[in-house]
């Protein structure tokens, strides 16, 4: 597969990923076993096309907050997400100045596929016992900023998985309210995680010579992609489960040791 076609597949796949609840990280690690590797400042400018597109998504939500911190709900709402930002970084830029680093083999995200999409449906069952409930707690902000550190560094846990389903156990019943909030909160932390992981690379003049027509394909790619997912999946929710996604977690998850048993 030619270069350009390979960066474009990557970028369709990160799109497509980053929001549901399946895993970006865990399917970017499998996809790049077969398609080659790619440097991580490609793989830091295809996540940024993703956070482009759900801030596109949610532009007129984020300027309402922003212009109306006077009203006391949208006061609230805004410090919520931001006390979750603060707890995913005060906890997870340690975790990342410890040395930590993705796993070279692809087993231990299947096992975080098959363990989270058991999780999911776990998770989805007792929050339905709660009734219709839209409101986020400190509690539920708090567990979404240690919810996103753990899906940080279990490849294959999926970011939004984790935060959209402690948000539902822990109050937030209704399925739109907990992937809003979820969404709103991951907006900063990936804007913050891909200019951090950015600068490292600055710094360690680790950029090295990039194919910038591979790059901009796959940053469009995954702009793209994304927004038209999360339209999507806003819209899929208020009417349905996530056990389709969940069950398909599970698949893959064992697939992949049944047909890699060593991992690569």
């Amino acid at each position: 597969m030619s270069d350009p076609i390979s960066a474009l597949v990557l970028g369709i796949i990160e799109g497509i990923t980053e929001f549901l609840p399946v895993s970006s990280t865990g399917h970017l690690l499998i996809a790049q076993h077969w398609l080659g590797a790619r440097s991580d400042f490609f793989n830091i400018v295809i996540q940024a096309g993703a956070i482009v597109a759900i801030t596109l998504v949610y532009r007129q939500r984020i300027w309402d907050l922003s212009t109306g911190l006077r009203e006391r709900e949208n006061r609230d709402y805004a410090m919520k997400i931001a006390v979750a930002f603060l707890v995913t970084a005060l906890v997870g830029l340690p975790v990342r100045l410890a040395g930590w680093e993705l796993p070279e083999t692809v087993t231990p995200i299947a096992w975080a596929l098959i363990i989270g999409g058991v999780w999911m449906l776990v998770a989805e069952h007792f929050a339905e016992k709660r009734g219709d409930n839209a409101h986020v707690t400190w509690t539920v902000a708090i567990a979404v900023g240690l919810g996103q550190v753990v899906a940080g560094v279990f490849p294959g846990t999926s970011r939004s998985a984790m935060t959209i389903f402690l948000a539902m156990l822990l109050g937030l019943s209704r399925r739109s309210a907990a992937a809003e909030f979820a969404f709103l909160v991951g907006i900063p932390t990936m804007f913050a995680a891909s200019a951090y992981a950015f600068l490292e690379l600055w710094r360690d003049q680790g950029l090295g010579e990039e194919a910038w027509g591979d790059v901009a394909i796959a940053f469009l790619a995954a702009m793209v992609t994304g927004f038209l997912v999360v339209k999507w999946l806003l819209a899929y929710i208020k009417r349905h489960r996530f056990t389709g996604f969940a069950i398909y977690r599970i698949v893959l998850g064992a697939g992949l040791l049944l047909l890699m048993p060593s991992g690569t």
